[in-house]
């Protein structure tokens, strides 16, 4: 029997597919022989990284109705995800994403998500609201606001949330995923994510994205620029540099990356976004909840896939018993 909506911890929404990863690092892809399966999609990856923390999970999310629509909900299920909201949809079929990998840095993503992915197809008269405001953590991403009817279906769950509990905004701009050509210019984007971010009490992204939402570029602008846009919490990643996360209490942190040896970034900022909403729910202060946050995502980043390469609580624990603990200033 699934669980009542408001017992949820974390619900997301947005997007899902099935990554088709190559088994040949370092191999480009029209001489890769081998691919691995898994569960994929920023809104999909964040629900199961929550999940492996002990986190009670769910995604709104819609599929094609065909054999990898099956496939990502069980999978979903299989991590501990509740999957009630994540629905079949005739006529377009489920999105797959092919990479490359040429580590340390180079992870070329190619979406094929035409004519239209299913995850764009979430309509506002199907939202369940009452499990949206219940949920502890409700988390959105800047690919729902690309095309209708996601673009509205989003705006309307988080005007009904009204910033009740934790809202994050994963600034998360794909500008490859706009359909329209139109809109796939950040100043053309930056109105949806303005009225967004006026919804969210937390906004993350890295420095691509952050200046999609708020035309300033340098971090702590962009944390301020982010702050004055309404959100209580501004978390900028910056790549080698760490990150850099402002409240507006006037808490603040700077925490470096972990080191590890990377072997497909992708999913990090997931496994990072999954362990934010972890620490925001466990009441931990800004430095210890960035320092797990960091610890995630590398811990992601040192392996093949995405979902099924979430670390557990002890996973993290164990990477960060050797890393020192920066400071926080108040």
């Amino acid at each position: 029997m699934a669980e009542p909506a408001q017992c949820f911890d974390l619900i997301t929404m947005g997007r899902i597919g099935v990554d088709l990863y190559p088994l040949q690092t370092g191999t480009p892809l029209p001489q890769v022989e081998t691919f691995g399966k898994f569960l994929g999609g920023s809104a999909a990856n964040v629900a199961v990284a929550s999940a492996r923390l002990g986190r009670r999970t769910a995604v709104i999310t819609r599929t094609g109705d065909d054999p990898f629509g099956t496939f990502l909900r069980e999978e979903l299920k299989s991590f501990g995800v509740d999957a009630r909201w994540v629905t079949p949809v005739d006529g377009y079929p489920t999105p797959i994403t092919f990479c490359e990998i040429f580590p340390p840095d180079d992870f070329p993503l190619y979406f094929y998500r035409r004519p239209k992915a299913p995850d764009l197809e979430i309509h506002t008269d199907e939202l369940d609201f009452f499990a949206i405001r219940g949920a502890r953590v409700f988390w959105i991403t800047g690919t729902g606001l690309s095309e209708e009817p996601s673009r509205s279906a989003t705006l309307a769950a988080l005007k009904a949330r009204d910033k009740a509990g934790l809202t994050v905004f994963d600034l998360d701009w794909r500008p490859a995923l706009w359909n329209d050509t139109a809109w796939r210019d950040p100043e053309e984007a930056r109105p949806y994510y303005r009225e967004a971010l006026g919804h969210v009490t937390v906004a993350v992204g890295n420095l691509d994205e952050c200046e999609v939402a708020t035309g300033v570029r340098e971090p702590q602008a962009c944390a301020e620029a982010l702050l004055e846009a309404g959100v209580e919490l501004a978390v900028v990643k910056r790549g080698a540099k760490g990150v850099l996360a402002v409240h507006r209490d006037g808490s603040r942190a700077e925490v470096p990356p972990v080191r590890v040896e990377v072997v497909n970034g992708l999913g990090a900022g997931d496994a990072f976004g999954g362990a934010l909403c972890h620490g925001l729910l466990s009441g931990w202060d800004l430095e210890k909840t960035m320092r797990h946050a960091n610890a995630a995502g590398a811990l992601v980043a040192s392996r093949l896939a995405c979902s099924s390469a979430m670390p557990t609580a002890p996973e993290v624990e164990d990477l960060l018993a050797g890393e020192p603990s920066p400071g926080t200033s108040h």
